[in-house]
């Protein structure tokens, strides 16, 4: 509805609009399909299963968002050289639809979780689809503001000036919205969380002498791996079972760390050992 009203109406701003609008669409469902995939089981070949999928989608999405923008910068470039006539009347009634139709989605994205109230900001793949609409209903807004101004002082140069501030918006969003999906692809630690801060707590467990070598990532939003190095005291290797549950319990419950592989190592002194083996030997003999 948006694209003819931008059509019939020749606003840049309407057209901006729904092609940011049918680029979400499009991006929503490449979203659902990952969200589809990820609750999926591991498998021999996909150990972790699909959950990087969601993270693929995320990025997908703010590249799409991006290569929109570049196109609507062009577009308002050239009516800054070349002002065209705009119907303003028409473009303010187009516009109202469209921010109907924006808000009601946002507020369902924005409640949408899962079965523990989980809202937007635990899923990046949601968050997105959020932005997505907030950017349509800010975006909207501001179509609505330009046909005014266009109404009542014939200025069709606000039309490019509305496109640009939206498109400044949007390259905020879909940069942020990059970074983050790169981030976890690249398995970059957690923003969330400081590794020496893990270490340290690491090592306040009794029979630990040191952490070292961790490495945390995320493989999808909200769900942190993390392997690792545990130099413990001289020890059973059974008693590396008890280490192991606390170990998991503290990462668990302080840094919502769920998936751990650890090496558990000892720096015993053999060499001091064996020298006493046999000086005692001597002194029998």
């Amino acid at each position: 509805m948006e694209v003819i009203g931008g059509i019939i109406t020749n606003s840049l701003a309407l057209i901006s609009d729904a092609g940011h609008m049918l680029t979400h669409l499009f991006a929503l469902l490449v979203s659902l399909f990952a969200l589809f995939f990820a609750s999926k089981p591991p498998t021999e070949k996909k150990t972790y299963g699909f959950y990087r999928l969601e993270i693929l989608a995320a990025l997908f999405n703010g590249i799409t968002l991006f290569m929109i923008s570049v196109w609507i910068f062009y577009e308002a470039y050239r009516r800054f050289m070349h002002p065209e006539t705009i119907s303003s009347g028409k473009m303010f009634i187009v516009a109202m639809v469209g921010l109907v139709a924006n808000v009601a989605c946002a507020f369902i994205l924005k409640g949408g979780g899962d079965e523990h109230g989980h809202g937007h900001g635990d899923s990046l793949n949601v968050r997105a689809a959020f932005l997505h609409m907030l950017g349509d209903t800010l975006s909207s807004v501001g179509v609505i503001i330009g046909a005014g101004i266009i109404y009542y002082t014939n200025w069709f140069i606000v039309d490019p000036i509305i496109s640009v501030m939206i498109c400044v918006l949007i390259l905020i969003w879909s940069y942020k919205l990059v970074m983050e999906s790169v981030d976890v692809l690249l398995e970059a630690t957690p923003k969330e969380i400081n590794i020496d801060e893990v270490i340290e707590s690491l090592k306040q467990i009794q029979g630990i002498d040191n952490a070292h070598d961790i490495h945390i990532w995320t493989i999808t939003s909200g769900m942190y791996s993390m392997s690792g190095h545990i130099d413990t005291k001289d020890m059973l290797i059974s008693e590396t079972t008890r280490l192991s549950k606390e170990i998991n319990r503290i990462l668990g419950e302080k840094f919502k760390i769920g998936h751990t592989v650890i090496q558990f190592g000892c720096e015993c002194k053999i060499n001091n050992a064996h020298n006493t083996h046999t000086d005692h030997n001597h002194n029998h003999i």
